[in-house]
């Protein structure tokens, strides 16, 4: 019987099985379904996040996320785009390398 294994466990479950306790069960199991704001625009704040901490590692996992929680592209580049004045240039000019990737590998 294959056992399926979340994102979390597939990238700490080999040197921190705890990080990928806490994130499957703390993070996305009581943060993110906490009822004050829906998974879309914990998404979008997320992302919003991502971008102006330039967090590239974290970046294309979200940019995933927020498409699967209902973030349309316009959206996700809309705010790409409005944090180059918050975030600086080059956290912008990256992200939306980022988000192209993503983009393309998810068909949009």
């Amino acid at each position: 019987m294959t056992q399926h294994l979340t994102d979390a466990q597939k990238a700490y479950n080999d040197i921190a099985p705890a990080l990928a306790d806490y994130t499957d069960n703390v993070l996305f199991g009581d943060v993110w379904k906490r009822p004050g704001l829906s998974p879309r625009d914990r998404s979008l704040i997320t992302i919003s996040a991502l971008v102006a901490l330039y967090r590239v590692n974290e970046l294309p996992y979200h940019v995933k996320l927020g498409l699967e929680n209902g973030l349309g592209r316009e959206e996700i580049v809309e705010t790409i785009t409005h944090l180059a004045f918050y975030a600086g240039w080059p956290a912008a000019n990256t992200a939306v390398t980022i988000a192209r990737k993503v983009f393309a590998d998810a068909g949009n």
